[in-house]
C-alpha cells in the first residue's frame, strides 16, 4: 500500500468515529511530502527520524508528530501491513511550563475602555461595537476564539436565551444558556450590527463589510488593545496575555466565586467542564490550581498591609501555589 492511500484510510477511519482530526491530518501531509508517496514497507527508522528533527521543531511538538506517527504506524501492523512500525527510539516525555494568564477584573475593565481609541482608525477591518461584543463573549462563555468566529446568529436564541457553540475539537457542540449581563450585550450587538443589507455572511460577528472575522487580524487587534490598556505578564513568562486566555479566566473566576460561596466543587466542576466543551475532567481540575482563592484564609494572613503589593503579585508564590 502506498503512504497516501495509508493516510487517506487512517484519517476516514478518525473521521468515521466523529473527531475532525484537521491538525493530524496536516501532520501526515506533510510528513507524505517529506517521505514521498512511497509504500509503506519502504519507510525506514531513518525517514522518520529526519522528519521528527526538522528545523525549528520544539520538543513539545516533536513529541506530538510522533505520538501520531506511532499511532499511524500501529493501525497498519494491526492490519498485517507492516512487520513493525519504523520508528525512531522515543525522548523522554516533555513537561510544559507553559501557565495560562488569568486576567484580574481591573485588567478587563482597562481592556474594554480603550476598546474605542483602538478601533478608531478608519483602516480597521471591524468597529469597536464588535471588538468588545468578542472580548466580553469570550469572557462570559469562556469559548474558543475559533468557536466565537463560527458562532452564526441562528444559533443565538435570544427568546429562549441559549446558545449554540459549535466546537472545533471533536466535531461536537454544545448548548449553554446565556446570561442575563451577556444577553444585553449580544442583544445590544444584535440591534446595532445586524442591519438588513449589509450582512454579507451567517456568522453573528462580522467585520465593517459584513463578513465574518479574520482569526489573524483579531489577534493584531487584541494585541495593540493589550498594549494600548497597559496590560501585561511580569512573571517571566515568554507569551503575553492572548485572548485565548480569556477562556481560562473564566474558569478560574468561575471557581473563585464558587468558593467564595461555598459550592460543592466535585459537584460543580464537571458541570463547568461541559459548559466549556471540555471532553474529560482533567483540564478542568488543573483550574483549581490557577485558583488561590482556596487559600484565601491563610494567604490573608500573609499578606503585607494595605498600600502594598498583594499576594497574588508575588510571583514566587503564585509558582509554590501552582505546584500544589
Amino acid at each position: 500500500m502506498k503512504l497516501r492511500d495509508g493516510v487517506r484510510v487512517f484519517v476516514d477511519g478518525k473521521r468515521v468515529g466523529g473527531t475532525v482530526y484537521a491538525k493530524g491530518m496536516q501532520t501526515l501531509s506533510a510528513f507524505c511530502r517529506h517521505a514521498g508517496n512511497v509504500e509503506l514497507s519502504k519507510i525506514s527508522e531513518r525517514r522518520v527520524a529526519s522528519f521528527l528533527d526538522g528545523p525549528r521543531t520544539s520538543a513539545v511538538t516533536w513529541q506530538h508528530k510522533y505520538n501520531l506517527l506511532r499511532n499511524f504506524f500501529l493501525f497498519w501492523v494491526a492490519r498485517d501491513a507492516l512487520p513493525a512500525a519504523p520508528m525512531p527510539a522515543p525522548r523522554p516525555p516533555v513537561t510544559s511550563a507553559f501557565v495560562p494568564y488569568i486576567y484580574s477584573r481591573t485588567q478587563i475593565r482597562l481592556l474594554l475602555a480603550s476598546v474605542r481609541a483602538c478601533q478608531k482608525p478608519d483602516a480597521c477591518q471591524f468597529d469597536a461595537r464588535t471588538l468588545r461584543a468578542f472580548l466580553l463573549f469570550l469572557y462570559g462563555t469562556g469559548a474558543l476564539v475559533g468557536e466565537a468566529c463560527s458562532l452564526r446568529r441562528e444559533d443565538v436564541n435570544f427568546k429562549k436565551r441559549v446558545m449554540t457553540i459549535r466546537g472545533n475539537r471533536f466535531d461536537r457542540s454544545r448548548e449553554i444558556p446565556i446570561g442575563p449581563d451577556l444577553f444585553k450585550v449580544l442583544r445590544r450587538y444584535h440591534i446595532t450590527n445586524h442591519r438588513k443589507g449589509e450582512m454579507n455572511g451567517p456568522q453573528f460577528f462580522l467585520n465593517k463589510e459584513g463578513n465574518a472575522l479574520n482569526q489573524r487580524t483579531l489577534i493584531g487587534a487584541f494585541r495593540r488593545l493589550r498594549q494600548l490598556a497597559g496590560v501585561a505578564r511580569h512573571d517571566g513568562a515568554i507569551y503575553q496575555p492572548r485572548m485565548h486566555d480569556f477562556r481560562h479566566t473564566f474558569a478560574v473566576h468561575r471557581l473563585s466565586a464558587w468558593i467564595k460561596h461555598g459550592a460543592d466543587l466535585n459537584r460543580m466542576i464537571p458541570a463547568l467542564s461541559a459548559y466549556i466543551g471540555q471532553v474529560g475532567l482533567g483540564s478542568t481540575y488543573r483550574y483549581l490550581n490557577l485558583t488561590p482563592e482556596r487559600f484565601r484564609e491563610q494567604l490573608d494572613k500573609l499578606s503585607p498591609r494595605r498600600g502594598k503589593r498583594h499576594w497574588r503579585d508575588n510571583p514566587a508564590l503564585m509558582r509554590f501555589l501552582a505546584e500544589l
